[in-house]
C-alpha cells in the first residue's frame, strides 16, 4: 500500500504571485478526542509545502493556514480548511487562493 500525501500550495491573487513563508499546520481528527497535529510546515518561494510528514491514515483532516504571518490585515487572519481523505493510495493537493478579503479553495489532481 502506497503511503498517502496530503500536500497544499498558496496563492496571492491580489499579488499575482505565490504567497511565500506561510506556517501551515496539519491536523488529524481522533473520534472522541478531538484535533491532534500531525505536522507543520512553511509554505515556500513557490507557496507550496510538498510533505508534512507521515499521515496517520484515512480519516479527517484539517489545514490551518496563518494568513496573519504574511498577510497582517487581512480580514481572514487564519484560514481552516477541512477535508477527508477515503482512500489510503491517494493524493490530496489542495490549492489556496488568498487575498486580503478572500479566499478561495479547492483540489488539484
Amino acid at each position: 500500500m502506497l503511503a498517502r500525501m496530503i500536500t497544499t500550495q498558496v496563492i496571492d491573487i491580489h499579488k499575482g504571485e505565490p504567497a511565500r513563508r506561510i506556517p501551515v499546520e496539519l491536523d488529524f481528527f481522533i473520534v472522541g478526542q478531538g484535533w491532534r497535529e500531525v505536522g507543520h510546515s512553511v509554505t515556500g518561494q513557490d507557496g507550496r509545502i510538498g510533505e508534512f510528514g507521515e499521515a496517520p491514515g484515512e480519516g479527517v483532516y484539517r489545514l490551518m493556514y496563518d494568513i496573519a504571518s504574511y498577510m497582517p490585515h487581512s480580514f481572514f487572519p487564519s484560514i481552516s480548511v477541512t477535508v477527508e481523505s477515503r482512500a489510503a493510495n491517494e493524493d490530496h493537493h489542495v490549492i489556496l487562493q488568498i487575498s486580503p478579503f478572500g479566499y478561495s479553495v479547492c483540489r488539484a489532481g
